[in-house]
């Protein structure tokens, strides 16, 4: 299959590419390259690569770069939590327009077939259990509470202790921040251009997502990141509220070879079905987790482990405003639909972390 993969060039998208290429597509990549974010192309790039240079906003350069293209990867997109009201312009052009730029030019060329890389951020909080009340989703954590280092969401019912559980893809979405609200934009639109054009689309959200490539030192480094950079600066890690925020950490390893399995679920250009996925005119979303979730702070702790153990992260007590608690996911819909299931281990993953190649920042004039 003819594949293009928008932000080819970045942590995720290239993994992407290289994936798809060892499955034995024929691939396509698009990236802006921002100045913002790279130095020119990526070492990382194959030489070789056919890499087209544009904005996925660009209209005439998104539909030049889908001539013979059978499918999409679509992972271009601002990254980050996008905390700030004066981000949200820059959240909604460059992911909200984007994706529709995209869409309308997929439908001009007829390619039917779209992988969009959403993120767990689009469920907000996770699911919660109440004693009284049963699964409840709890309102967004107090300022007071906070304040106080009272870190556990209460019930909305009763204001009493939650136990976290897992968030199927069938969840109620409630995001949070900029970021998340672009993300189920994205998703929205797709489903639109499905049941327009009759093509299939499948959501692949993301849980938190670590490995080689990972951006460094930037406003938009994931916890992972920031994380092992401290180590390297002979820093301990600073762990935000009390560590005991729960995630899914999956290697991009793993993420890349879901985008492949996706693909081949949406079928062939001859109609032949590869798995069972979305079917035309639908979009369907699934977790791309572990399956296996682990505490802010204890990723921390191994991290620092891989570094000798001479640098005990430090629990600072404090807290950002758009940060949710636990999120943990179910990828049982991936691993029935797609067969997909992660192969790389928590441990083994943070201690190839720990020396992976991270992405520099782009250098400042």
């Amino acid at each position: 299959m003819r594949v293009l993969v928008t932000g080819a060039a970045g942590f995720i998208g290239s993994h992407v590419l290289e994936a798809l290429a060892a499955a034995g597509h024929e691939v396509r990549g698009l990236d802006s390259l921002s100045p913002a974010v790279h130095n020119g192309v990526p070492a990382y790039i194959p030489a070789g690569t056919d890499l087209r240079v544009s904005d996925v906003r660009d209209p005439s350069a998104v539909e030049d770069a889908l001539e013979g293209m059978d499918a999409v990867c679509h992972l271009a997109a601002m990254v980050g939590l996008g905390v700030s009201v004066a981000d949200l312009p820059l959240y909604a052009d460059v992911n909200v327009t984007g994706t529709a730029v995209l869409l309308a030019a997929m439908a001009r060329k007829d390619v039917s077939r779209l992988v969009l890389s959403s993120s767990m951020v689009v469920y907000g909080e996770g699911s919660y259990q109440c004693s009284r009340h049963g699964l409840v989703r709890p309102l967004p954590r107090s300022l007071p509470d906070l304040d106080a280092g009272v870190f556990e969401p209460r019930c909305p019912a009763c204001g009493g202790s939650l136990a976290w559980a897992t968030v199927p893809e069938t969840a109620a979405l409630d995001p949070r921040n900029a970021y998340a609200t672009s993300k189920l934009a994205q998703e929205h639109l797709t489903a639109n251009w499905a049941r327009v054009t009759g093509g299939a689309a499948a959501a692949l959200r993301y849980h938190n997502v670590y490995g080689p490539r990972m951006p460094r030192d930037t406003p938009y480094s994931g916890v992972a990141a920031i994380f092992r950079s401290a180590l390297e600066n002979g820093v301990p890690p600073r762990v935000f509220e009390d560590g005991g925020q729960r995630r899914d950490f999956v290697h991009v390893r793993d993420v890349a070879d879901a985008n492949v399995l996706a693909l081949h679920g949406l079928g062939t250009p001859d109609g032949g079905a590869e798995g069972a996925a979305a079917l035309a005119g639908t979009l369907r979303a699934y977790n791309v987790a572990s399956g296996t979730p682990h505490t802010v702070g204890e990723m921390a702790t191994e991290l620092a482990e891989a570094f000798g153990g001479s640098l005990e992260p430090k629990v600072t007590g404090e807290y950002r405003l758009g940060d949710v608690r636990h999120i943990v996911a179910s990828p049982q819909a991936a691993a029935d639909d797609l067969s997909f299931r992660a192969q790389i281990g928590f441990r083994e993953g943070m201690r190839e972390f720990a020396t992976a190649e991270l992405r520099a920042p782009a250098a400042t004039s």
